[in-house]
């Protein structure tokens, strides 16, 4: 007799985020599931200041919580989905977030001179 276990994708982010946030308390979970259940999403949201400890160097650290999350999910046959609110805006430059601000402007190649060469001499 076999027994399924569902996964309880809540605890289990809050388990893998948690060691990595300053201020837990500020973590927010939102779990749906979607057609048929074959497919979960997870969206995470966290105070900003925790976003380079969570994201890790290269986003190396929240890709190994989402192939952990998506591997539970598999065991269930589900597709699972781990999404971090505002994580475009963490791999924005120091510019401008305002789309329309000139800063945040980029100029095509064809504006910027070309340097010249330098003689040997």
């Amino acid at each position: 007799m076999t027994v399924a276990v569902s996964v309880d994708y809540r605890a289990l982010v809050e388990f893998l985020l948690t060691p990595f946030l300053d201020t837990p308390q500020a973590l927010r979970v939102h779990t749906e599931l979607r057609a048929q259940n074959t497919k979960a999403w997870i969206r995470v949201a966290f105070d900003p200041t925790d976003k380079g400890r969570v994201l890790g160097r290269g986003g190396r650290t929240i890709q190994a919580i989402r192939a952990i999350v998506e591997a539970a999910g598999q065991t269930q046959g589900q597709q699972a989905y781990l999404e971090v609110f505002g994580e475009r805006d963490f791999k924005s430059s120091s510019r401008s977030r305002e789309p329309d601000s000139e800063s945040s402007k980029r100029r095509p190649h064809r504006d910027h001179p070309r340097p010249t060469p330098r003689r040997q001499s």
